[in-house]
Protein backbone atom coordinates (compact mmCIF):
# COMPACT_ATOMS: atom_id res chain seq x y z
CA UNK A 1 0.00 0.00 0.00
CA UNK A 2 1.38 3.33 -0.60
CA UNK A 3 0.56 6.46 1.35
CA UNK A 4 0.42 9.68 -0.75
CA UNK A 5 0.72 13.37 -0.27
CA UNK A 6 -1.05 15.80 -2.27
CA UNK A 7 0.21 15.90 -5.58
CA UNK A 8 2.00 12.42 -5.73
CA UNK A 9 1.23 9.70 -8.62
CA UNK A 10 1.39 6.02 -8.28
CA UNK A 11 0.80 3.23 -11.15
CA UNK A 12 -2.23 1.75 -10.11
CA UNK A 13 -0.99 -2.29 -10.35
CA UNK A 14 -2.13 -5.49 -8.65
CA UNK A 15 0.13 -7.48 -5.87
CA UNK A 16 2.67 -9.51 -7.62
CA UNK A 17 2.26 -7.37 -10.80
CA UNK A 18 -0.62 -7.54 -13.88
CA UNK A 19 -3.38 -5.49 -14.85
CA UNK A 20 -6.12 -3.92 -12.39
CA UNK A 21 -9.26 -4.94 -13.71
CA UNK A 22 -11.55 -4.05 -10.43
CA UNK A 23 -11.21 -1.14 -7.81
CA UNK A 24 -13.11 0.84 -5.48
CA UNK A 25 -12.65 4.10 -4.15
CA UNK A 26 -13.47 4.08 -0.47
CA UNK A 27 -14.26 7.52 1.58
CA UNK A 28 -14.04 7.51 5.28
CA UNK A 29 -14.60 10.35 7.90
CA UNK A 30 -15.46 10.70 11.45
CA UNK A 31 -17.09 14.28 13.40
CA UNK A 32 -14.95 16.00 14.96
CA UNK A 33 -15.55 15.72 18.78
CA UNK A 34 -16.59 19.50 20.78
CA UNK A 35 -13.66 20.54 22.72
CA UNK A 36 -14.05 21.17 26.48
CA UNK A 37 -17.63 20.17 28.49
CA UNK A 38 -19.52 19.87 24.91
CA UNK A 39 -17.69 17.18 24.42
CA UNK A 40 -18.11 15.93 27.82
CA UNK A 41 -21.49 16.13 27.70
CA UNK A 42 -21.76 14.68 23.74
CA UNK A 43 -23.04 18.01 22.18
CA UNK A 44 -21.40 19.90 19.82
CA UNK A 45 -20.95 17.17 17.52
CA UNK A 46 -23.82 16.06 14.96
CA UNK A 47 -23.58 14.67 11.86
CA UNK A 48 -21.95 15.15 8.48
CA UNK A 49 -23.39 13.91 5.15
CA UNK A 50 -20.07 13.91 2.92
CA UNK A 51 -20.50 12.97 -0.35
CA UNK A 52 -18.50 11.16 -2.85
CA UNK A 53 -18.72 11.25 -6.89
CA UNK A 54 -16.83 9.81 -9.92
CA UNK A 55 -16.69 11.94 -12.36
CA UNK A 56 -16.13 10.39 -16.30
CA UNK A 57 -13.98 12.44 -18.71
CA UNK A 58 -12.62 12.09 -22.30
CA UNK A 59 -9.20 13.12 -23.76
CA UNK A 60 -10.76 16.53 -24.63
CA UNK A 61 -11.74 17.32 -21.12
CA UNK A 62 -15.46 16.97 -22.27
CA UNK A 63 -17.43 15.09 -18.99
CA UNK A 64 -19.18 11.98 -19.88
CA UNK A 65 -21.05 10.93 -17.05
CA UNK A 66 -21.11 11.00 -13.43
CA UNK A 67 -21.96 9.12 -10.36
CA UNK A 68 -22.81 10.33 -7.06
CA UNK A 69 -25.96 10.07 -4.86
CA UNK A 70 -28.04 11.17 -7.09
CA UNK A 71 -26.67 8.85 -9.94
CA UNK A 72 -25.70 5.62 -7.81
CA UNK A 73 -24.38 4.17 -11.40
CA UNK A 74 -23.21 5.09 -14.63
CA UNK A 75 -25.19 4.97 -17.70
CA UNK A 76 -23.00 2.34 -18.67
CA UNK A 77 -23.23 -0.09 -15.52
CA UNK A 78 -19.30 -0.02 -15.33
CA UNK A 79 -19.23 2.44 -12.09
CA UNK A 80 -21.79 1.91 -8.93
CA UNK A 81 -21.73 4.25 -5.83
CA UNK A 82 -23.11 2.35 -2.68
CA UNK A 83 -25.23 4.91 -1.60
CA UNK A 84 -25.54 8.19 0.39
CA UNK A 85 -24.21 7.46 3.97
CA UNK A 86 -25.03 11.05 5.61
CA UNK A 87 -23.61 10.61 9.33
CA UNK A 88 -19.66 9.28 9.00
CA UNK A 89 -20.68 6.54 11.50
CA UNK A 90 -18.64 3.42 11.95
CA UNK A 91 -15.45 2.52 11.33
CA UNK A 92 -14.26 1.59 7.59
CA UNK A 93 -15.30 2.75 4.39
CA UNK A 94 -18.67 5.63 4.62
CA UNK A 95 -19.33 5.51 0.89
CA UNK A 96 -17.74 3.11 -1.71
CA UNK A 97 -17.49 4.50 -5.53
CA UNK A 98 -16.81 0.45 -7.53
CA UNK A 99 -15.28 0.64 -11.18
CA UNK A 100 -14.91 -2.42 -13.23
CA UNK A 101 -11.98 -1.27 -15.28
CA UNK A 102 -12.59 -3.62 -17.88
CA UNK A 103 -16.15 -2.06 -18.87
CA UNK A 104 -15.13 1.29 -19.28
CA UNK A 105 -15.78 2.84 -22.64
CA UNK A 106 -12.41 3.20 -24.55
CA UNK A 107 -12.89 7.36 -24.98
CA UNK A 108 -13.33 7.54 -21.07
CA UNK A 109 -9.88 8.61 -20.34
CA UNK A 110 -9.78 9.73 -16.31
CA UNK A 111 -11.50 9.78 -13.83
CA UNK A 112 -11.94 12.23 -10.93
CA UNK A 113 -13.23 11.73 -7.20
CA UNK A 114 -14.61 14.41 -5.32
CA UNK A 115 -16.05 14.79 -2.03
CA UNK A 116 -18.39 17.70 -0.46
CA UNK A 117 -20.74 18.66 2.31
CA UNK A 118 -23.64 18.71 1.01
CA UNK A 119 -25.22 20.08 3.98
CA UNK A 120 -22.38 22.88 3.58
CA UNK A 121 -20.82 21.99 7.05
CA UNK A 122 -16.60 22.97 6.86
CA UNK A 123 -13.33 20.42 6.91
CA UNK A 124 -13.32 22.13 10.63
CA UNK A 125 -15.85 19.46 12.03
CA UNK A 126 -13.77 16.52 10.32
CA UNK A 127 -11.41 14.31 10.96
CA UNK A 128 -9.72 10.86 10.07
CA UNK A 129 -10.70 11.76 6.64
CA UNK A 130 -9.05 9.52 3.49
CA UNK A 131 -9.82 8.19 0.23
CA UNK A 132 -8.16 4.92 -0.38
CA UNK A 133 -8.04 2.74 -4.00
CA UNK A 134 -8.31 -1.00 -3.31
CA UNK A 135 -8.11 -3.70 -5.71
CA UNK A 136 -11.61 -5.28 -5.59
CA UNK A 137 -10.77 -8.67 -6.51
CA UNK A 138 -8.60 -9.61 -3.42
CA UNK A 139 -9.21 -6.77 -1.09
CA UNK A 140 -5.89 -5.27 -0.78
CA UNK A 141 -5.14 -1.53 -0.52
CA UNK A 142 -3.37 -0.18 -3.24
CA UNK A 143 -2.94 3.66 -2.46
CA UNK A 144 -4.87 6.12 0.41
CA UNK A 145 -5.09 9.81 0.79
CA UNK A 146 -5.06 11.75 4.02
CA UNK A 147 -7.82 14.50 3.13
CA UNK A 148 -7.97 16.02 6.82
CA UNK A 149 -6.92 19.24 6.83
CA UNK A 150 -8.89 21.70 9.00
CA UNK A 151 -9.97 24.64 7.10
CA UNK A 152 -13.22 26.72 5.82
CA UNK A 153 -13.70 24.79 2.66
CA UNK A 154 -16.76 22.19 2.43
CA UNK A 155 -14.90 19.97 -0.40
CA UNK A 156 -11.93 18.62 -2.51
CA UNK A 157 -11.19 17.21 -5.18
CA UNK A 158 -9.47 13.96 -3.98
CA UNK A 159 -8.03 12.27 -6.90
CA UNK A 160 -7.96 11.12 -10.44
CA UNK A 161 -7.28 7.93 -12.51
CA UNK A 162 -5.97 8.38 -15.78
CA UNK A 163 -5.48 5.74 -18.21
CA UNK A 164 -2.27 5.08 -18.85
CA UNK A 165 -1.43 2.35 -21.87
CA UNK A 166 -3.46 -0.56 -20.92
CA UNK A 167 -3.45 0.39 -17.19
CA UNK A 168 -3.79 3.34 -14.93
CA UNK A 169 -2.51 5.66 -12.49
CA UNK A 170 -3.66 7.54 -9.62
CA UNK A 171 -3.08 10.91 -8.88
CA UNK A 172 -3.63 12.66 -5.35
CA UNK A 173 -4.92 16.13 -5.71
CA UNK A 174 -6.06 17.35 -2.62
CA UNK A 175 -7.50 20.49 -3.65
CA UNK A 176 -9.83 22.13 -1.47
CA UNK A 177 -12.83 23.87 -2.96
CA UNK A 178 -16.64 25.15 -1.85
CA UNK A 179 -19.90 23.49 -2.72
CA UNK A 180 -22.32 21.52 -1.91
CA UNK A 181 -22.01 19.00 -4.97
CA UNK A 182 -19.90 18.22 -7.29
CA UNK A 183 -21.64 20.54 -9.85
CA UNK A 184 -20.52 23.76 -7.65
CA UNK A 185 -16.54 22.54 -7.94
CA UNK A 186 -16.37 21.85 -11.83
CA UNK A 187 -14.29 25.42 -12.04
CA UNK A 188 -11.56 23.15 -10.04
CA UNK A 189 -12.33 20.00 -11.33
CA UNK A 190 -11.56 21.19 -14.65
CA UNK A 191 -8.43 22.85 -13.92
CA UNK A 192 -7.60 19.30 -12.08
CA UNK A 193 -7.33 17.56 -15.69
Amino acid sequence: MVSLQKGQSVRLEKTGGGTLTRVAMGLGWDVRKAKGLLGIFGGGGGDIDLDASCLLFDADRNLLDQVWFRQLASDDGSIVHSGDNRTGAGDGDDETINVDLTRLPANVRTLVFTVNSFTGDSFDRIENAYCRVVDSTNGKELARYDLTGAGSHTGQVMAKLTRNGDGWDMKALGERTSGQTFQDMMGQILGAL
